[in-house]
């Protein structure tokens, strides 16, 4: 498996014994650390932040988990992290205006499924302002008390995207804004999940629109 450095470590660093199991499918598992969603991804899943990933394009099906040792186990299966891999948005060299930031209070926790679209849009705009390194304290602590508003999944991507942590489909429309490669990057960002990406591409456009 590869990680994000952060990941990995909050693995390595957590209490041995079982853990809830959130969600299962051949693409993706995703499990109650203490309060934080992990996630164990395919190589066909949505990389999120917050994921170790396996280089198979189908993962097995999983019962139980729990930590020993530092390392996370599915079944009787150690998942042992090999590599370490970056998530971190890339730097833009832009500055941002006073713009009026989005409510959380309107957002958060808006729309279906394990990721609401009022989430992702947050998160666009939230990691557009740290690639600009522009701090947001006022929305970041409301951010943060509003988190038991949606569900545990989104929570942790939330607080991915607080600290400039993404999916590989925006670090790459990041890179791409301003060259002939930003709609292919746009295109690229809009497919992610079923409506993740295209509330991940609003926030962009709303923080940019300063």
């Amino acid at each position: 498996m590869s990680a994000p450095p952060r990941v990995a470590a909050l693995v390595r660093a957590s209490a041995d014994g079982s853990r809830r199991v959130l969600h299962v499918g051949p693409d993706a598992v995703y499990v109650d650390l203490d309060g934080w969603a992990l996630g164990v991804v395919s190589a066909r899943a949505t990389q999120v932040p917050c994921a170790l990933r396996a280089g198979s394009p189908a993962l097995p099906e999983v019962r139980r988990c729990r930590i020993e040792g530092g390392v996370l186990h599915l079944d009787e299966t150690r998942v042992v992290v090999g590599r370490l891999v970056a998530t971190s948005v890339p730097r833009l060299r832009v500055a941002l205006a006073a713009h009026p930031p989005p409510d959380p209070v309107d957002l958060l926790g808006c729309g279906d499924g394990l990721t609401p679209y009022g989430d992702d849009v947050l998160c666009g705009w939230l990691a557009i302002h740290r690639a600009a390194g522009v701090p947001t304290p006022d929305l970041d602590e409301e951010v943060r008390r509003l988190l038991p508003r949606t569900t545990l999944l989104s929570a942790t991507l939330l607080d991915c995207a607080l600290r400039g942590e993404v999916v590989p489909e925006f670090a790459a429309y990041v890179a791409a804004l301003g060259t002939a490669a930003q709609l292919d990057a746009e295109a690229a960002l809009r497919s992610v999940g079923g409506s993740s990406g295209a509330g991940l591409l609003e926030g962009a456009r709303w923080a940019l629109a300063a």
